[in-house]
């Protein structure tokens, strides 16, 4: 039986007062924006961002398939790293919803840096599919949390807009970089076109995604979101949610953090561990010696009641979130310093 579930931080239930919220939350008809408090998150994470509005939607490969819609004309290419989330995990969707084709950068943990988008944009001839649109995604997932240097995502953002590119930001975990570098949310909105912001994940939301960027681009997004299916009626009830993670959830996040560096130093003491991914923010990957696979190791983790996720043969994720505490903690060290394999 799984006791500690690490597998992500999708996995968090609301807490009882975000439940209370959601109970008792007013609501109206939003595919008329009539519903108050989906009105009221959407300006609050506007305006947390410093952007002009934002759009709430199901979830955030919605939110990213919708900017890069909006981003971009079929035939175009977008530029992000390999290890992106939009390329790797959200099913094809720039090719199959957009008509668009990919310009993939090989770096370290999937940051990568303005000389890698310069040397990687098309030259502008008929041969050439039009590059449009630059996608960040930080924190990095399949990097293992990896932050982005704030002054790199500023170089590119410089760059995007000399050379008439659009930059969007996969913010799926963008709330851990921001408190992970205390660096206030405004400051990335200067930088970026658009935001995709995942409500919950660290935050711990049951459902959601905001998209935000400036008053033009929501309104196309708007109407990309109708085409997509995306019209909720009464959705302030899940919007409640999301508004209660954005006021009360954001700074514990550090918690995570914290507890995650601890897994990784635990694990660095155990026969079967070999290297792990630095840990910047929430996610623990690991990769295990040569003569073991991700699979097996991933097994006995399950066998000892620890949900974990391989990536791969030789790699295991763990990612700390709300409901792992501190006792969980020292279950979790106490477990992986038993297991000899």
């Amino acid at each position: 039986m799984m006791t500690i579930d690490l597998r992500s931080d999708t996995v968090t239930k609301p807490s009882e007062a975000m439940r209370e919220a959601m109970a008792r939350a007013p609501v109206g008809d939003d595919v008329f924006a009539e519903d108050p408090v989906v009105n009221e998150l959407q300006e609050f994470g506007a305006e947390m961002f410093g952007m002009e509005a934002a759009l709430y939607c199901s979830s955030g490969t919605q939110t990213n398939q919708i900017a890069i819609n909006v981003h971009t004309r079929p035939g175009d290419e977008v530029i992000c790293s390999e290890l992106a989330h939009i390329y790797v995990y959200e099913g094809g969707g720039m090719a199959l919803n957009s008509g668009l084709s990919s310009r993939l950068i090989r770096a370290d943990r999937g940051i990568f840096d303005v000389k890698d988008v310069q040397s990687n944009v098309n030259p502008d001839d008929a041969h050439y599919a039009r590059t449009t649109l630059v996608c960040a995604e930080n924190t990095v997932n399949k990097g293992g949390g990896a932050i982005y240097n704030f002054e790199k995502l500023a170089a590119i953002s410089a760059f995007c807009r000399k050379s008439n590119l659009k930059f969007h930001c996969d913010g799926a975990r963008l709330m851990n970089a921001v408190v992970a570098e205390n660096r206030p949310p405004k400051e990335f909105g200067k930088i970026f076109d658009s935001i995709s912001l995942c409500l919950s994940k660290g935050l711990s939301a049951p459902v959601g995604s905001l998209l935000i960027g400036s008053k033009e681009f929501i309104y196309h997004a708007h109407r990309r979101r109708k085409t997509f299916g995306g019209g909720m009626r009464q959705a302030g009830i899940i919007a409640a949610g999301g508004l209660y993670a954005l006021k009360h959830n954001v700074e514990r996040l550090a918690d995570d953090h914290k507890r995650a560096a601890i897994m990784a130093e635990t694990l660095l003491t155990t026969n079967y561990v070999a290297t792990i991914m630095p840990v910047d923010t929430n996610i623990v990957i690991f990769e295990v010696r040569e003569d073991l696979d991700s699979h097996k190791v991933a097994g006995v983790f399950r066998e000892k009641g620890i949900g974990c996720f391989t990536f791969g043969d030789r790699k295991v994720r763990l990612v700390a979130h709300l409901d792992f505490d501190d006792h969980q903690l020292d279950q979790f060290n106490t477990i992986v310093r038993n297991i000899i394999i």
